[in-house]
């Protein structure tokens, strides 16, 4: 039987509330699910799962193309260095110009990849999803973790998931857990009266816990549910505070892992919604238009050893009960403690224990949000950054898929690739201040005049810069030619009048925080070694009011670089060219944070047409922040209550 269980801690004085909040619940019975810790060994080798037909020979493609491209752009600087014969600086240039090639040239060629599958099938991939998603045959569980959210947005979000599925008449197959872990008493309240409110209008059977601590984080609070009442549910959806998701995508994603009884995981490939800043729409604009050929690829090459982010995904709950306790890592924080990005190393652990993780980047109708601003992405970033760095530790974990292995690599390189890039522009420096600019004097109608003659090693530099670039904007490229090429999705996000324009904002927003992505994810790192531990601080979501002495503290370390290479530009001027877009980026840092984070900026842009997507453009979904959920309405009478709690 459902039911209440709530209890008080200390008086019942309306003082106490404000200092600690009760512990309350409203939760079905019990179904335990032994979920047992693992370590870093493992024996044996990971068991065969299906995966599609040629998955070998689409690997040796990627491996080859990467490979290739990589060896065509380290020869050029090569043979150039090599005709004086190499120093040891030119040696140290040329082993970070390849450390940072070769993952440059995978994410290259794994956007071609999802372009040419884009062109050649459309959104079709290894589930074969049908028009419409047969009716479920169990009961699954939706779970949103909460940490001192906004609990109105929440609900709110939940309120939209729970009428999806009431429209298509499917509300009885799920259940919706809120699973929180708040530590403010004031956040804790509001999602108490807030779910009150919301389960008496739910057509969702709708639960309600808080645990009284919050071991883990969210790793942890997604276990707790998992051995309590795990075995009730064959399949569990996992959001994020500001995840939605579509009755109909939810109906194909149980569709999808019924008739795949290997598949541990299938993840959806979220788009960005309900952006009202100028850094949100950019993030908004660029996830929607060029994330799919970045998904399609992704999934194509990994198949059954693909990526899981956290939410947004349907997860087999005896499969990640039986694989995904995870171990407690040897040593001291920031490095050591529980696992922080969980999210790679359950995957990994779900393979090793024989069940496939696959990427979908076919199906529409799974969102979430992003951050308001630059300032506050990078505090949520200095928390992923740590965990990703805990993964260096689990690369030699034993019983490991190797894909699992690079799963977690190319997490790595996501962040230490701004400290190679930092380093290979400084190494640049130094080599260009060893050797003066050749000078030349020639003839103009006015006289003679001096000019400077860039050295050919200078130009080494220039083809470097160039080509990073490139490749790195290569996907933003290959996203847009598939929107212009195709008449529905031209017509989904306006035209080419409104795609082109947006486009060219979003490639210079790009082009501009790369830069101070550098430098902070440098900053990160040498905090993290340093033996700095993130902590766990609640997500920030609405957008504030970022005063001008807050953005020049949040960015001293973007404009101490930039004041140091504007330094270096002052004794070699020839090098203007090929610096100054990293230069302007890191002085104006504390402006560009400040005015991305402003509503007024975003709704400007919107007025003009900037970056606006389809969901835009059709007005829906509607916003998210709505405070109030539906009115209340009937639960359907057809499934309700008529499946079974357990597979």
């Amino acid at each position: 039987m459902d039911g209440l269980r709530s209890r008080q801690f200390g008086a019942s004085t309306d003082d106490a509330w404000t200092r600690e909040a009760p512990v309350r619940a409203w939760l079905p019975a019990e179904a335990p699910l032994d979920m047992p810790r693992h370590g870093l060994a493992e024996d044996g080798t990971p068991p065969p799962v299906p995966g599609p037909q040629g998955l070998a020979l689409r690997r040796s493609v990627m491996l080859v193309a990467t490979l290739v491209l990589s060896l065509l752009a380290f020869l050029t600087p090569a043979r150039v260095y090599a005709e004086d014969g190499f120093t040891a600086l030119e040696i140290i240039a040329l082993c970070l110009f390849s450390a940072l090639i070769v993952p440059l040239s995978g994410w290259f060629c794994n956007a071609f990849a999802g372009l040419v599958l884009q062109v050649v099938r459309g959104d079709r991939d290894h589930f074969e999803f049908p028009e419409r998603p047969g009716r479920p045959q169990v009961r699954t569980a939706l779970l949103m973790p909460l940490y001192n959210e906004d609990a109105g947005a929440a609900f709110a979000r939940l309120a939209r998931i729970d009428q999806g599925l009431r429209d298509l008449d499917a509300a009885g197959a799920f259940d919706l857990f809120v699973l929180s872990d708040s530590t403010c008493p004031e956040a804790a309240e509001a999602e108490w009266a807030a779910f009150q409110g919301f389960r008496l209008s739910a057509a969702c059977r709708t639960y309600y816990r808080r645990r009284e601590t919050n071991t883990e984080r969210k790793a942890g609070n997604v276990a707790d549910w998992v051995r309590r009442f795990g075995g009730a549910y064959p399949h569990m959806v996992i959001l994020d505070a500001d995840s939605l998701m579509s009755g109909e995508t939810l109906l194909h994603l149980v569709d999808a892992m019924e008739r795949h009884p290997r598949a541990g995981l299938i993840q959806t490939a979220p788009a960005i919604i309900n952006a009202e800043t100028l850094y949100q729409r950019v993030q908004q604009f660029g996830v929607r238009l060029y994330g799919r050929v970045a998904a399609t690829g992704l999934a194509w090459w990994t198949g059954p050893e693909s990526a899981y982010f956290g939410h947004n995904a349907i997860v087999r709950v005896r499969a990640f009960a039986e694989s995904c306790g995870l171990p407690v890592l040897p040593g001291r924080k920031p490095l050591g403690g529980h696992v922080m990005s969980h999210d790679s190393v359950e995957a990994a652990y779900l393979r090793r224990q024989g069940w496939s993780v696959h990427m979908t980047g076919a199906l529409p109708g799974s969102y979430e949000e992003a951050p308001p601003g630059l300032q506050a992405f990078l505090a949520r970033d200095r928390r992923w950054c740590q965990g990703n760095m805990q993964h260096l530790r689990l690369l030699t974990a034993a019983g490991l898929h190797p894909m699992s292995r690079l799963q977690m690599l190319i997490g790595v390189m996501a962040y230490l690739a701004s400290p190679l890039w930092f380093l290979a522009l400084l190494t640049g420096l130094i080599i260009q201040f060893q050797t003066e600019p050749r000078l030349l004097e020639i003839s103009t109608v006015h006289g003679w005049r001096t000019i400077v003659e860039p050295r050919q090693d200078g130009l080494v530099v220039i083809w470097m810069a160039a080509l990073s670039w490139f490749l790195l904007f290569g996907p933003k490229l290959f996203g847009s030619l598939l929107a212009l090429c195709r008449r529905r999705d031209r017509e989904a996000f306006g035209g080419v009048g409104f795609i082109l324009p947006g486009v060219a904002l979003e490639v210079i927003m790009s082009v501009v925080m790369a830069p101070i992505m550098m430098v902070s994810h440098t900053r990160m790192l040498i905090e993290i070694f340093s033996g700095r531990d993130s902590g766990w601080r609640p997500q920030q979501r609405e957008a504030g009011r970022m005063t001008w002495s807050e953005a020049f503290a949040a960015h001293a370390w973007e404009v101490r670089a930039g004041v140091v290479f504007a330094a270096a530009l002052l004794a070699r001027p020839d090098l203007t060219l090929v610096f100054l877009p990293i230069v302007l980026p890191l002085l104006a840092s504390p402006a560009i944070s400040l005015l991305g984070s402003r509503v007024e900026v975003g709704t400007l842009a919107r007025r003009y047409g900037f970056l606006l997507t389809p969901e835009e453009l059709e007005l829906a979904p509607r916003s998210a922040r709505e405070r109030r959920p539906p009115p209340a309405a009937p639960a359907p009478a057809n499934l309700a209550g008529a499946l079974p709690e357990a597979a």
